[in-house]
């Protein structure tokens, strides 16, 4: 999807609920900032939600949205961040539901080597796996 010097390179965007079930799973190119497609996928977000979110998705645009939609955007603040944000670490732990859901769709060897080339067929694959892992998890 994205050409980069390593050759072509896709960044998968994952929103999952507190148990890690997904939610909405995007493709973006490889050389893309990682806050470009989270503009799209908070608009499915509902009232009182927190976002959990790594500091590549700390946007003063990303933190008005969130509010606007009324969720609480619980992301680190970036070092170059000059007025301060409330964060709370302990909260930020719940985090990992997201990391654990990308480790059991790597399980499967066709999404973690890419066998699908056209990024609609990955993703159309990627959305195949979330739903068998979301079944194995009942």
């Amino acid at each position: 999807m994205g050409r980069s010097r390593g050759g072509l390179t896709t960044k998968i965007h994952a929103l999952v609920d507190a148990e890690g079930g997904p939610i909405d799973l995007r493709l973006s190119a490889g050389q893309v900032h990682d806050s470009r497609p989270a503009d799209d996928m908070l608009d499915i977000m509902r009232a009182n939600t927190i976002i959990l979110a790594d500091k590549a998705y700390d946007s003063n645009a990303i933190r008005a949205k969130a509010k606007e939609r009324g969720a609480w955007a619980n992301i680190p603040p970036k070092r170059n961040r000059k007025a301060s944000v409330t964060f709370s670490k302990w909260v930020y732990k719940q985090r990992n539901a997201v990391e654990r859901f990308f480790n059991k769709i790597k399980q499967f060897r066709a999404i973690a080597t890419r066998y699908e080339k056209n990024p609609l067929n990955f993703l159309a694959a990627i959305k195949l796996v979330a739903a068998l892992v979301g079944i194995r998890s009942l």
